[in-house]
């Protein structure tokens, strides 16, 4: 890994086994990172970042602007996300078990506690998110395994903080990143194609992104997408 400073940016370069230079900027802190091929020299990569420094800075300030907004607080009237359409949390304190529902397409309502802290408001909130992920996941992996002719050995459900999600190759083992289930559901399926693809190569290699132009065509688009800040 070497830093890589162009103008007032700096970059991360790691050099890997593929055939295209991957540019990413990762939320919340807008951390810019390149994946070159082994091929490509340290001044072929400056001239890389060189000719998407326009872009590089239009998507660092629009991270960064967003990050400035108010810290989310899980009271009536925030935005939401669930699998990819913006909701409008209504808070209702009561006597009652907490749990969250969906009414219509409108509103995410969080039945809480009557003095429910925000801490624990955010945390019955992250926790349905889980078990809405933890069924939504097992037929859509179920089906690309058939499809990809490949078997996971066990999958699960973390907060992450840069990946959406990982595979390790050598033990079949998959995990999910929950933020996840905030998208829209041809992203969510694009990652588990994504890793699911790792149980057959383990680089990102030609031979795995042939694969993946072969599964997901539009793959680009969709992890291009996928980096989309969610407000």
């Amino acid at each position: 890994m070497k830093i890589i400073s162009v103008s007032d940016i700096s970059a991360e370069v790691e050099w890997k086994e593929i055939k295209n230079v991957h540019l990413t900027i990762y939320p919340p802190n807008a951390r810019i990172h390149v994946s070159a091929p082994l091929s490509m020299t340290e001044e072929a990569v400056r001239l890389f970042l060189i000719t998407k420094l326009p872009w590089i800075k239009q998507r660092v300030s629009q991270i960064l602007d967003q990050n400035r907004q108010t810290p989310r607080e899980y009271v009536s009237g925030e935005n939401h996300y669930f699998k990819g359409h913006r909701y409008r949390l209504k808070v209702i304190q009561h006597n009652g078990p907490s749990k969250v529902e969906l009414m219509g397409n409108e509103f995410i309502v969080l039945y809480v506690r009557n003095g429910a802290t925000e801490e624990r408001r955010a945390e019955i909130l992250r926790e349905w998110y889980r078990a809405e992920f933890k069924t939504l996941l097992p037929p859509m992996i179920a089906k690309w395994e058939e499809i990809l002719e490949v078997k996971a050995n066990k999958w699960e459900v973390k907060q992450m903080k840069t990946l959406w999600g990982s595979c390790n190759h050598r033990t079949r083992n998959i995990i999910f990143n929950l933020e996840l289930i905030k998208k829209p559901l041809h992203c969510i399926e694009y990652i588990v194609v994504h890793e699911l693809l790792h149980i057959k190569v383990r680089l990102h290699n030609e031979e795995y992104t042939a694969l993946l132009n072969r599964y997901f065509p539009n793959w680009r688009q969709l992890k291009e997408e996928l980096n989309e800040f969610v407000v």
